[in-house]
Parts: C-alpha cells; sequence; structure tokens
C-alpha cells in the first residue's frame, strides 16, 4: 500500500496528460487525507476530454455521513472494486482517474526496521497510478467534496514490489499478500478513462520492471 508519493506541479501534468486552463497546483509532497490532483474525463464534456481536478487523499464513500473519515481509504484493492461498499459505485459508474507522481514510496521490512524505498521511472517521464474517484456531497451545506484513492494490485510474484511492505506475523511466506500501485501507461490512458470495466482489466497490473527506478536509504 502506498501512502506518501510527489505530485509534480500542475504545468507538468497539463503537459503530459494534455490538459487544457490554468490549475492552480504547486505540486509537493502527498499523504492520506491530504489535497492532491488527479486526471479524470471531464464531467460537463459530452467528448473525451480530460480535466484536472482537486480532491482529498481518500475517497469519501456516498453514504458517508461527514467528510472526515475514521477508516482509511486512500488505497484500494483492485480485485474488491466491484464488491466492496466504500468503492462498488464509483467503480461501476466508470469514475476512474490517473494520479500523477513524480515519485511514490513503500516500506521494505527485510532488514527488520522500516527502510523507505524511492520509486521513480527510468525514462524520466511521470507516474500516472490507477485510482477512481468520487464526488460527495454535503447533505447539511450542499458543498461539493472531490475526493480519490490509488488502486492496488497483488504483487506476489513482481521481483521488486513483492519485497515491499511489513509481512503479516500471522500469514506463512506464501500466504502474504503484497500489494503494489497500478502504473496506467501513456498509450492506455484514454482506455483506462473510458473504456468499460471488461476492457481496462488487462491495466491492472504492477508496474514492468523495465519502467522501474528504485531508491532506498
Amino acid at each position: 500500500m502506498c501512502n506518501r508519493y510527489i505530485s509534480p506541479d500542475a504545468a507538468a501534468i497539463e503537459a503530459m496528460w494534455h490538459l487544457q486552463g490554468d490549475n492552480p497546483w504547486a505540486g509537493g509532497g502527498i499523504f492520506p487525507r491530504s489535497t492532491g490532483p488527479f486526471v479524470r474525463r471531464a464531467r460537463e464534456d459530452a467528448g473525451y476530454s480530460r480535466e484536472m481536478v482537486l480532491g482529498q487523499w481518500g475517497l469519501i464513500p456516498w453514504f458517508s455521513k461527514t467528510a472526515k473519515l475514521t477508516y482509511s481509504t486512500n488505497n484500494a484493492r483492485s480485485e474488491e472494486l466491484a464488491s466492496k461498499a466504500s468503492y462498488k459505485a464509483p467503480w461501476a459508474r466508470g469514475q476512474r482517474c490517473i494520479i500523477p507522481a513524480i515519485t511514490f514510496d513503500e516500506p521494505c521490512w527485510e532488514t527488520g526496521r522500516n527502510v523507505w524505498w524511492t520509486f521513480s521511472r527510468a525514462d524520466g517521464r511521470l507516474w500516472g497510478l490507477a485510482g477512481i474517484w468520487n464526488t460527495w456531497t454535503d447533505r447539511a451545506s450542499g458543498e461539493l467534496h472531490e475526493s480519490y484513492s490509488m488502486l492496488t494490485r497483488n504483487a506476489d510474484d513482481h521481483p521488486i514490489m513483492s519485497r515491499m511492505h511489513k509481512p503479516d506475523p500471522k500469514l506463512g511466506p506464501d500466504e502474504q499478500d503484497k500489494r503494489s500501485v497500478i502504473a496506467i501507461e501513456e498509450e492506455d490512458v484514454d482506455q483506462w478513462l473510458t473504456g468499460t470495466a471488461e476492457e481496462v482489466e488487462p491495466l491492472l497490473r504492477p508496474p514492468a520492471m523495465e519502467v522501474l527506478v528504485a531508491a532506498h536509504a
């Protein structure tokens, strides 16, 4: 599960994902429940244009009575999107997004302590991480709250991502559910944002080894 990443500024996001407009975002570190940008299919356009939105990293589900959640929704297991109460409505509506990142961090516990690893791209480009979004309305004030979750996939067979995260002591070596973020490559962005659930299923995979560059303390 990813709990911190570095967001690029608005100009870099606009250039990478071909966005229009002057989006007010300076970039920087993003942590759960802080504000970050995501790219989605434009809501006010019947075509296929994209827009950048600022929202909370931690999806606010439709049934929540408050925008302040007492549980974590910054990561969502992609295998559970169609069944999990917090995510199944946005997933069914195709509310998928791209989360721009310069780098993302993961903890490695192979030494017996938490050592943060930072992942960037070998080609020097930005990460486009898979996410889902939701717009939640405060029933008392009518205020709209945008929010998003970062999707993860099982990475038990991945040479690098399987080494991340603290093992569950209650589970055996072959029972660990190691997780990884999902990278949406540039040529797959339209499919991810506009395709059906069946069409995007092949995109739900950990980053390819050839694009990963890892640095650790």
